[in-house]
């Protein structure tokens, strides 16, 4: 399957392959360049592994200094590059092509400074989003944003895509907890945006490097707020007999001026699919189950649980189940955390990434319903109910082509339900390549040379993931 395309490569820079590589080289320590084909394999796609490309190299630089030599160089010989953190991407933000040298952060794993006075944490781009809560657990303090990936993606691919999570609906996403950063420019300046404070001086660089996708320059540092823990957390589950039901319910909880720490939705299949893998407890006689968190003294824990579950009642609840222990409360969590890794052990899946507006739930997920049964395929819906991000899982045979077209163009039309119903075709995983011709149905041509333009102020070549966000067609020449 090859029908998301990319940009052709520039014969230029792949007739001087040898001279780069022996280049870079020079410009990085032992151990710091994969050259090879066979070694450069693992970086030739991400978490969207219907397409792949295999780079002209990989730089893993180990210092801010070593990212900005590298990036000169590249800008000095028009060199494209594919900023790389973790692999994560489900929206292909990541994957290079044979022109392009990947810049990746896996080497910049530092945890630099924390510093409690200020409810900050300052870190390499290549921490994982794990690693700051595990830091500062001891001492009673997280980092709120936790997308399922937290295991293993880091800091600067979060900033790259806005990334979020389920506490996001209290706590927000990477953008609400991200004070600063240090960015290396196209031609390597390096450059400090934000800082310690709350709302830094100047203009807000900052909101638009968060969510670039690695177009407008590499983070190599990032400065981050830190939570203190609350003083309890109550996961509860309340089970529906209708997809429908369950939205509803949601929308009027949000309605009412309750905001829960988190409202995750998950219907029959994905119910299966996560009980299989982790044990969690969830009912299995539902068809659509909300894992709603709420935090507090215990006071204000049964308060806000009355007010939901009275809520639920008018939108025929079937069941309510209250977490009793910590244990409890840990499986209900590695059941939703779990939910893309274990759907991957019965079938290849494409996972979107829609938002709506709560009222459109319902809509929505009726729509999503009879998109995939139009095209004979199935899907499994599991997502951030409360701030209306949807992650509908589309089941499929990666070794059937046709099977994969189907499910790519299923994919596409659910996405443009979303934007039709009011919302966007993103709300935490980045355009991507995924996205990127479908920016037409949510922009206008006007609105999109303006982006472009913005873009092209930091990277006038298009050197910075240049197959990524912007549809091919229509680009300003660089």
């Amino acid at each position: 399957m090859d029908q998301i395309a990319f940009l052709e490569p520039r014969p230029a820079v792949l007739s001087r392959r040898r001279e780069i590589v022996a280049d870079l080289l020079d410009l990085l320590p032992e151990g710091c360049l994969v050259h090879e084909p066979r070694e450069l394999v693992p970086f030739e796609t991400d978490a969207f592994v219907s397409y792949r490309r295999l780079p002209l190299a990989v730089a893993l630089p180990e210092t801010t200094q070593q990212v900005a030599a590298v990036l000169k160089y590249c800008h000095r010989y028009g060199v494209p590059v594919v900023p790389r953190g973790a692999g994560t991407s489900l929206a292909g933000g990541a994957i290079p092509q044979e022109d392009a040298v990947v810049i990746g952060l896996s080497k910049m794993a530092r945890i630099l400074e924390v510093d409690f006075a200020n409810r900050t944490a300052t870190v390499q781009a290549g921490v994982t989003n794990l690693a700051i809560s595990d830091a500062v657990s001891a001492d009673g303090y997280f980092y709120a944003p936790d997308p399922s990936s937290q295991l293993a993606c880091t800091i600067g691919g979060n900033i790259g895509m806005n990334s979020g999570g389920a506490h996001c609906l209290k706590y927000g996403v990477t953008t609400n907890n991200l004070l600063g950063v240090k960015l290396v420019l196209i031609d390597g300046t390096i450059v400090d945006l934000g800082g310690k404070a709350l709302d830094a001086g100047g203009l807000d660089l900052l909101g638009v490097v968060c969510g670039g996708e690695g177009q407008l320059g590499i983070v190599t540092e990032a400065t981050v707020r830190l939570v203190a823990r609350p003083e309890g957390a109550r996961p509860v589950l309340f089970g529906f007999d209708t997809s429908e039901e369950a939205g509803a319910c949601v929308a009027d909880v949000i309605g009412a001026g309750i905001i829960p720490v988190a409202i995750e939705f998950m219907d029959k299949p994905a119910i299966e699919i996560c009980e299989a893998f982790a044990q969690a407890g969830y009912p299995m006689d539902v068809e659509a189950l909300l894992i709603v968190e709420v935090e507090g003294s215990e006071a204000e824990m049964d308060a806000m649980l009355a007010s939901i579950i009275e809520i639920a009642g008018r939108h025929g609840v079937k069941v309510v189940k209250e977490c009793q222990s910590a244990t409890e409360a840990a499986l209900i969590w590695k059941g939703r955390k779990s939910a893309f890794g274990a759907t991957g052990r019965i079938a290849d899946y494409i996972c979107m990434d829609g938002t709506v507006p709560l009222s459109q739930l319902p809509h929505v997920l009726r729509g999503t319903a009879e998109i995939v049964a139009k095209y004979g395929l199935r899907v499994a819906n599991v997502f951030h109910a409360g701030d209306g991000n949807m992650h509908p899982l589309i089941l499929f045979n990666a070794n059937d082509p046709d099977d994969a077209a189907r499910a790519e163009a299923a994919g596409n039309e659910i996405l443009k339900l979303c934007v039709d119903a009011g919302g966007c075709l993103t709300g935490e995983h980045g355009v991507g390549i995924e996205k990127r011709d479908l920016m037409r149905h949510q922009y206008s041509e006007a609105d999109l040379a303006q982006q472009m333009a913005v873009r092209a102020a930091f990277d006038a070549q298009w050197l910075l993931n240049p197959s990524k966000v912007f549809p091919l067609e229509g680009r300003p020449a660089a």
